[in-house]
């Protein structure tokens, strides 16, 4: 069964998980940040069957998160590495591991965040980058933006072209 493409939505959310809504995408990810960069390490990492990597791996280069570089001739291998659009998803899957650790670790932390310098654990909050305070409501909500279209904007309550 073919899926759905989220790729013309309006919904920037949407469109984000055209590119990384599968969970081997978000996994081969949080591996590249590892370090992990070869075929071999992915499926090893992962225990993933080599067609659905290749496919997974092909998807991440066509959306712009991977680049695919050869490092050998003879045989040809290839070698994945962060993009910038990659490495901007580093916020996204620390985000996620905060979560994940603040709801679903019954038996305790496996994977934590520590600052570098003093080892310490850290918890991370997003924040506006203009003014650093923390993005919670009711302080900050979403709204729809200068491209938005009518169905978008009617979704966030805001006034259609239609309206004044």
């Amino acid at each position: 069964m073919q899926r759905k493409s989220f790729g013309n939505m309006q919904c920037p959310i949407a469109r984000s998980l055209e590119r990384v809504g599968e969970w081997w995408s978000i996994l081969i990810l949080r591996d590249a940040f590892r370090g992990l960069s070869r075929f071999d390490e992915f499926q090893k990492s992962l225990d993933i069957a080599p067609n659905m990597l290749t496919r997974r791996l092909n998807a991440l280069v066509a959306g712009g998160l991977l680049e695919r570089r050869r490092y050998r001739e003879h045989p040809p291998r290839y070698e994945y590495v962060l993009t910038e659009r990659g490495r901007d998803f580093r916020p996204v899957l620390l985000a996620l591991l905060a979560w994940g650790n603040r709801h679903f670790t019954p038996e305790g932390k496996s994977v934590l965040i520590v600052d570098s310098r003093t080892g310490v654990e850290v918890d991370p909050i997003v924040v506006d980058s203009a003014t650093g305070r923390p993005l919670v409501e009711p302080d900050f909500r979403t709204a729809p933006g200068p491209a938005a279209d009518e169905r978008t904007r009617r979704s966030y309550g805001a006034p259609t072209g239609g309206q004044s």
